[in-house]
């Protein structure tokens, strides 16, 4: 297949693919075929120094910068109703894996300005990609960019950069001839990071090379948001051989809720492509089929994302 550049954005032809994975976790499943039509989609994530520029010209204030409302979180503790994000915080030790409290932290200050709170700062990352944006902040930036955020379907088929049924988004093995292809987490997560890619936390946009649409981190570095609400799994029908959809768009809204939360009705968009934080022994999410829910009025130190142009 072939691919165009235009500002920044590579096209990707309109086509047929095998979206979703039988293999891995259950919200991936079922396999079955999509058809997307062509569009446009970013190189890259979008950078801090692009965020930076949308905020010079616009004023905008990220969801992160804002402190909470009490009634928007009832039973909230009142000295935590202070603006922040949450920031990843590797334990000193071995923990348990079902406890991600133990590796999170909600830091007062935290956002894209100041990744990992009060005292840190870009200066010197404006390569790297924007992180602590909630989905609203992804949203008005790529309204003022005129475009739009993809569809888990659209960014599924680019990731996969022409591979049918491929594992990863350059082919069925993580670590080719022994070379790092994404920025993941090697070792044992969450305390012990070897850093044998060359990267402890984020890493500069084009540090790892593209895939075969040319397009840069759509495995590792940082989740990426997209426009659909999240389900538990693929639809059923979608499997069926002879009703292949076109250009899908996910559950409606209500279908998002946590269900095991039934008194926090927060709506959850479908996060894409794994971050730095993935690794072998836990969130083998660094693959095109993985996907990940995600509260819309949620930051973290791991999640960014990247614009699409429609034809």
């Amino acid at each position: 297949m072939t691919a165009t550049h235009r500002k920044g954005m590579i096209f990707i032809p309109e086509g047929i693919f095998a979206m979703g994975s039988d293999r891995h976790y259950p919200e991936e499943a079922p396999v079955h075929r999509v058809a997307v039509d062509g569009f446009w989609i970013d190189e890259t994530p979008v950078t801090n120094a692009q965020f930076r520029k949308f905020v010079e010209e616009t004023d905008y204030t990220t969801f992160a910068e804002i402190a909470p409302k009490a009634e928007d979180y009832p039973g909230a503790l009142p000295h935590m109703l202070k603006a922040g994000s949450l920031v990843f915080r590797p334990p000193a030790g071995p923990v348990g894996l079902n406890d991600w409290s133990q590796w999170w932290e909600f830091r007062f200050g935290a956002n894209w300005r100041h990744p990992y709170g009060k005292g840190s700062w870009i200066k010197g990352l404006d390569d790297h990609p924007v992180v602590h944006v909630a989905y609203q902040d992804a949203q008005a930036y790529a309204r003022w960019a005129g475009k739009d955020l993809p569809t888990e379907a659209e960014w599924e088929f680019a990731a996969r950069g022409g591979l049918e049924r491929a594992e990863f988004a350059w082919g069925d093995e993580l670590t080719p001839g022994g070379r790092h292809m994404a920025n993941i987490w090697q070792g044992n997560f969450p305390h012990e990071n070897l850093n044998l890619d060359g990267f402890e936390r984020t890493s500069p946009v084009k540090a790892f090379p593209p895939n075969g649409y040319g397009l840069h981190d759509m495995i590792g570095n940082v989740w990426e948001w997209t426009s659909d609400w999240y389900a538990p799994k693929h639809p059923a029908d979608a499997a069926k051989a002879c009703c292949i959809p076109e250009n899908p768009r996910g559950p409606r809204e209500e279908q998002s809720y946590d269900p095991c939360l039934p008194n926090i009705r927060i709506a959850r968009k479908v996060l894409k492509g794994g971050s730095h934080l993935c690794a072998p022994n836990y969130c083998r999410r660094y693959r095109p089929a993985a996907r990940h829910p995600e509260p819309v009025d949620t930051s973290t130190s791991h999640v960014g994302f990247r614009c699409v142009l429609r034809i």
